[in-house]
């Protein structure tokens, strides 16, 4: 027992910048509080005293205004950042090293029994706002933004913005950033509100600039391999990357 609490402490400690102390986690955090109350729940829930198991996520519901079903699976590592808010529900499973902030959803969709929760699988992480609802897998490594709500899979690595959700490949995301930049500015600048009209079609014409660059390096890579040299051209001396800027801000 207290060895989890150890490594609950010192994952606290790595990832927020705002701990100071051992002592301060111990005392002042209620992710941490509400992580270890669960623990004792879900001991009983599993031994099948189900009353006593609900009873005791009840206490730890008051005290740290965050509500995880005593049935609920929580890996090692885990850190509920602020907490407030926070809802998990009875077939959620969160993988080792997750991190959830506040006001997050881990939902069900049906009132059937069975599996009706998210499984969140390891390194997650859940942005403050957010609502995960359905028995899908979160897998190892993705991140769902701020406010998004996610009702579907989210495969390793990827990103999950907006209402609903729209899944965001690493290295799409990747090639959009490199391509947005040659263009004077910054993609994610212009993602805060991913639904933004703005927004996406900023994004259409950055994508579809990244599909002409690809398939231009193609065509010169043909054409030198045919003994065709082709001079590179210089850049377009009329484009205004700060007129671009001022129609995005």
């Amino acid at each position: 027992m207290f060895q989890r609490l150890r490594e609950d402490i010192d994952c606290i400690l790595e990832r927020d910048p705002a701990a100071k102390s051992r002592w301060e986690v111990l005392t002042c955090y209620p992710g941490l509080h509400a992580l270890f109350i669960h623990r004792r729940a879900h001991f009983f829930y599993r031994h099948g005293w189900y009353w006593l198991a609900r009873f005791i996520s009840q206490l730890g519901r008051w005290l740290t205004q965050i509500e995880i079903h005593p049935g609920a699976k929580i890996g090692r590592g885990v850190f509920i950042d602020h907490g407030a808010g926070v809802v998990i529900g009875e077939t959620a499973e969160i993988g080792d090293y997750c991190t959830i902030y506040q006001g997050v959803t881990l939902g069900g969709t049906s009132l059937n029994g069975g599996k009706r929760h998210p499984t969140l699988a390891e390194g997650v992480v859940v942005g403050a706002g957010a609502k995960v609802l359905g028995p899908f897998t979160v897998h190892k490594g993705a991140r769902i933004g701020s406010n998004a709500v996610v009702t579907r899979e989210v495969p390793a690595g990827a990103t999950a913005v907006g209402i609903p959700a729209r899944i965001i490949q690493a290295e799409d995301a990747k090639l959009r950033e490199e391509q947005a930049a040659r263009m004077g500015f910054s993609a994610y600048a212009v993602t805060q509100t991913a639904d933004d009209p703005l927004s996406i079609a900023l994004h259409g014409l950055i994508d579809h600039a990244v599909t002409q660059d690809q398939q231009l390096e193609k065509i010169i890579a043909a054409l030198d391999k045919a003994g065709i040299c082709v001079d590179n051209q210089p850049c377009d001396e009329n484009f205004n990357a700060q007129q671009l800027n001022k129609l995005v801000d």
